[in-house]
């Protein structure tokens, strides 16, 4: 919950900070942006609360349902979707855009954790680990594909590796994986021009500096500008209109330039805090749906992470992937709070905590009575 919570308030700095110059020139209003995120902020904060007080049983009489809702709007939007940035990833809903892809990460995880809690016992048989797990998230990796979105599609990849690692698949499964996604990345990268050069210079952006390489250079001058502490908040110079999407997947870029490596250590570090308290909940845990569940939002949460940041330092192409709880959107706050809140629940439902809980509220009873 604290790495959560500064994580948030980091987040919602730097929106402010990485926003306010292309908010007034657009608007008139330098706070424009960050108010959206507070709104969404307003809304995922009592998402995560109710999130984390419902059931598990609650929780996995959703899986199906998710599921099915999450593919049909995948489809909508591969078919009918709205093109951003060369992406097809956002489905108009009357006054509003959301991105379908970021909601299914979680429906995912559920769905997933619901088909092998109920499959502990058959779990040693390949079939068993890979029907409909495998069919259901490669279906849904293809309809993102469709919209061109390779960065979700990717954190798919990696929530699948996740999942079957976690029941115990064998190793040549995964070397076969990774080699067909491998071929399959590069045959989708080699029919799109653009795609193609990203991928060809995302080691030396500067290369293309004009072109393919703007956007990745810039977040470099951002990143290696901040030296160790940074030129202070509301410094940075590429948010001038020199570095896109400074505020959605490149926030990381313009914290490093205002808060320095000590900044982007702190947030890499609250990261894996997060993966910590969630793995360990994980392991403490007797209930299969509670591990897989809370197994598979660590992947996501830390894989979409650990993609980002790559992203930001040219170890990776610019494939379009936001920082979890920094960047700023809706579609992808809410999903990621509610997960934590479930993790936050499946912590405070193991026997040893809901005992500790109990006693420190007996005690805090005890004490309002002696006061009276």
């Amino acid at each position: 919950m604290g790495a959560t919570a500064l994580l948030l308030t980091i987040g919602l700095i730097m929106v402010l900070s990485a926003s306010s110059v292309r908010a007034f020139s657009e608007t008139g209003d330098s706070y424009a942006v960050v108010k959206r995120q507070l709104m969404w902020v307003a809304i995922g904060v009592p998402c995560a609360f109710i999130a984390s007080r419902v059931s598990t049983s609650w929780v996995r009489g959703l899986a199906y349902p998710a599921f099915s809702i999450s593919l049909l709007l995948l489809a909508l939007t591969a078919k009918l979707g709205v093109e951003a940035n060369g992406n097809t990833n956002w489905l108009a809903l009357g006054p509003i855009q959301i991105q379908p892809s970021e909601l299914a990460k979680l429906s995912l995880v559920i769905w997933a954790a619901h088909i092998y809690a109920n499959k502990e016992r058959r779990l040693k048989s390949l079939h068993q680990m890979l029907v409909p797990v495998v069919p259901g998230m490669v279906l849904a990796t293809t309809l993102v594909v469709v919209g061109r979105d390779l960065g979700t599609a990717l954190v798919f990849f990696a929530l699948l590796i996740g999942m079957l690692w976690v029941v115990g698949a064998p190793n040549k499964l995964f070397a076969l994986a990774l080699a067909g996604v491998s071929v399959l990345a590069l045959g989708l990268a080699a029919t799109d021009g653009e795609r193609l050069q990203r991928l060809a210079n995302f080691t030396d952006p500067f290369k293309d500096f004009h072109g393919n390489g703007w956007q990745p250079a810039h977040g470099l001058y951002a990143m290696a500008s901040g030296g160790i502490f940074g030129e202070g908040i509301g410094a940075s110079q590429q948010k001038w209109g020199q570095l896109p999407e400074a505020y959605t997947d490149f926030i990381f870029a313009v914290l490093g330039e205002e808060l320095g490596l000590v900044g982007t250590l702190l947030v890499i570090g609250l990261f894996l805090v997060i993966a910590y308290a969630g793995l360990r909940v994980a392991r403490e845990t007797k209930d299969p749906f509670v591990r897989y569940c809370t197994f598979g939002i660590v992947v996501w949460l830390l894989g979409q992470m650990i993609i980002n940041v790559g992203m930001v330092l040219a170890l990776l192409p610019v494939i379009g992937i936001p920082l979890p709880l920094v960047s700023y959107g809706g579609s992808s706050l809410l999903p990621t709070l509610s997960a934590l809140g479930l993790i936050i629940g499946f912590a405070r439902r193991e026997p040893a905590a809901a005992r500790a809980l109990a006693q420190r509220r007996r005690a805090r009873s005890a004490g309002l009575s002696a006061r009276g």
